[in-house]
């Protein structure tokens, strides 16, 4: 594949355009830094000293990281004050050129003279926490990984990112995480990749690390979130004229956004792959930027200019499948823009805050945005454009869970109602749908109309009576992790949500019912115990498991065979002391039912030490769930998760030499060893490895 060439290259960025600072870095070729840190500088002062004095503070140490300050031809003292820094760091350059007009022309004059295994891009008005670099770096060894993100904090109410980063993510892609959503080149890029894509920076005033960043995101082998520790703070400028401020201007976005939009369409196949990266662009840097900026522009340069290009990327870049996944304000606009009908588009753009505020309307079990367009004779957009049935939001809490009297009976009460739509239907309903094991979804009835605590609406309330008994179409719930969902219905529409609970108490838990033996009369000789709980993110989840399924697992390791990558080796010993069942197999069962099995071998000179070789070679792509059978009829043993096992690859000579990859999960059914077996993608891989 070709290198990326961002266009327009700035020329201040060329050797001949700027001078260093007498003072050379004393750091040898022989021991390179790990991290280049580039700092673009433009009237910088006073935030400038700390930014460079937290990168000369990093616990990484001074002998990994060179700093190359770049002096974009500042007027305020910039240029002396970063003199002035480097003469007290040997590992500090700094670079005055001729002001270029943007953050891009300094960053690629830094990228030019960057000899580090990494790069670092930190911008004048920042700072960087203590430990930021040694962790970030730490996590791209670690995990082999082309770009990591440091966790990111806002300092006097600049707004930052913050989805990506609710857990550490030690190596995830732009389809499994929300990385993408965060474009700015605050980050750290392995050099290697930026230098095998051509990457630099073009000469925009606004957006121009929205193409860089997206470029590495589509290329990177693999990206690391750093998430437990304030890496990169984010702040506004004492003066105002941080660059997203002075440049915020529909103008200053153009160049960008369509940079955003090729660069997508050259790394990404159509279909919904890339439309679920498009969507990004189409959100951010098309629709929501054309609502608020495009009214402010005179008539004939929205006209002439602004409209054409808009209607451009619409028509290229929004696919049917695409369309169909934004919000309807967005619809509106990418349809109208489609339909090549700027009057009506500067009419919505216009009246676009209050016309957001307007309600909905039900027809015929959907519901709809009442737009004043909608069903109008005269503009004639389809219904699809206003549909909000699977987006109108629905507004619930779980009040109470406890169990009623000393049965088997779980009372859930709460109230639940769907915005604008008036009280709850009596259909409205509890379902309990099994968590990492095959079963159908179990409804179970709610009664409606009743209020869980004073001062709430009857019309919302609702309570659930869960007779774990019975409530499996008579017969009792099995053993698993059950998930609560609520399907919530009003004036004949439906909306399924996880139903959860936000009151805590003071040291912010949630109260549970305690755990409850079931009833021995209906579980005869399956002594079992339910155990309601809440998830972090307050999701309210049921575990019913037979009594002894908790007892020590008599698996004592689990690897993969040196000698046959394919291969899962399960060893263990039986405790001297204990009795119950005897395991006599290996199984793994697929979640779409599939089961294979080996006998367990027991040593000749020791009875209870097992061994089982399972191999995994020719199972379907899956997920695979590994228990011990036993020579009790139904019962088997889970066979534990254990942190030393990885993944592993292998070819299928059946499939043309095809590579296959195994890889352990950590929420099978009951705390059970769970591997997903998938073939390997390999143009994705190819991608990633040759560009």
């Amino acid at each position: 594949m070709r290198p990326l060439h961002l266009p327009h290259r700035n020329p201040t960025s060329s050797l001949a355009s700027y001078r260093l600072t007498a003072r050379e870095p004393t750091m040898s070729p022989a021991h390179p830094p790990r991290v280049s840190v580039i700092i673009p500088a433009y009237n910088s002062m006073p935030e400038l000293t700390k930014c460079v004095t937290s990168v000369m503070e990093q616990t990484l140490g001074p002998d990994e990281i060179e700093i190359i300050a770049v002096d974009d031809g500042s007027t305020d003292g910039t240029g002396p004050e970063l003199d002035r820094l480097a003469r007290t760091c040997s590992h500090m350059r700094v670079v005055h050129q001729p002001n270029s007009g943007g953050a891009g022309g300094p960053r690629n004059t830094g990228l030019d003279l960057a000899g580090g295994d990494y790069v670092f891009f930190l911008d004048s008005d920042d700072y960087l926490g203590p430990d930021a670099l040694r962790r970030m770096v730490a996590m791209a060894d670690e995990n082999r990984t082309d770009v990591v993100l440091g966790k990111m904090v806002s300092v006097g109410g600049r707004a930052v990112p913050t989805a990506v980063f609710s857990h550490n993510q030690p190596r995830t892609d732009i389809f499994s995480s929300a990385a993408y959503r965060t474009l700015g080149c605050w980050k750290l890029f392995r050099r290697s990749l930026v230098e095998r894509l051509g990457l630099r920076f073009p000469p925009y005033r606004n957006c121009e690390d929205k193409p860089f960043t997206a470029a590495a995101y589509l290329n990177a082998d693999g990206i690391s979130v750093v998430a437990d520790y304030d890496c990169y703070y984010s702040r506004n400028r004492q003066n105002g004229n941080n660059l997203t401020l002075t440049a915020a201007d529909l103008v200053h976005r153009m160049d960008g956004t369509r940079l955003c939009f090729e660069t997508v369409a050259r790394y990404l196949e159509p279909g919904p792959r890339r439309d679920r990266i498009m969507r990004r662009h189409v959100e951010w840097e098309l629709c929501g930027p054309l609502r608020a900026l495009l009214p402010r522009e005179s008539e004939q340069r929205a006209r002439e200019y602004f409209y054409p290009q808009f209607r451009d990327w619409a028509r290229s870049y929004v696919s049917d499948g695409l369309f169909r996944s934004l919000t309807p304000p967005d619809r509106l606009i990418v349809h109208l823009l489609r339909t090549d009908r700027f009057e009506d588009l500067m009419t919505v753009t216009r009246n676009a805050k209050e016309d957001a505020a307007r309600g909905n309307v039900v027809d015929k079990g959907r519901v709809y945005w009442s737009h004043p367009f909608f069903r109008d004779p005269d503009k004639a957009v389809p219904d699809d454009c206003f549909d909000v049935t699977d987006r109108i939001p629905v507004h619930h809490e779980l009040a109470e869970a406890a169990w009623t009297g000393d049965g088997d009976v779980l009372r859930l009460t709460g109230h639940a109602r769907i915005e604008s739509l008036g009280p709850l239907q009596p259909t409205t309903r509890l379902i309990l749908r099994p968590h990492g094991f095959r079963h159908p979804d179990i409804p179970v009835p709610a009664a409606v109309g009743t209020a869980p605590q004073a001062g709430d609406d009857p019309a919302t309330g609702f309570t659930v009576d869960v007779d774990l008994r019975t409530v499996d179409a008579g017969a009792p719930l099995g053993d698993g992790l059950w998930d609560a969902y609520l399907d919530v219905r009003a004036q004949g529409i439906s909306r399924t949500v996880r139903l959860r609970t936000t009151s805590t108490d003071t040291d912010g838990r949630r109260a549970t019912p305690p755990r409850r033996e079931l009833n021995a009369d209906v579980r005869p000789g399956e002594p079992a115990t339910a155990r309601p709980f809440f998830t972090a993110h307050g999701h309210f989840s049921l575990e019913v498991r037979r009594t002894d399924a908790g007892a020590a697992s008599p698996v004592t390791d689990v690897a993969w065979d040196p000698s046959r990558r394919a291969t899962l080796v399960v060893s263990g010993r039986l405790d001297d002391e204990a009795g119950g069942p005897r395991p006599t197999a290996l199984r793994a069962e697929a979640d779409r039912g599939s089961v294979r099995e080996v006998p367990l071998r027991y040593a000749r000179d020791d009875s209870r030490s097992f061994t089982a070789r399972m191999p995994v070679g020719k199972w379907r792509p899956g997920r695979w769930t590994l228990t011990l059978r036993t020579d009790a009829p139904g019962r088997r043993l889970p066979v534990p998760v254990t942190r030393e096992l990885s993944g592993t690859r292998w070819f299928r000579a059946s499939r043309l030499g095809r590579p296959y990859y195994a890889k352990p999960l950590r929420n099978g059914p009951r705390g059970a060893l769970m591997l997903r077996v998938a073939p390997i993608r390999l143009v994705a891989a190819v991608r990633r490895r040759l560009g």
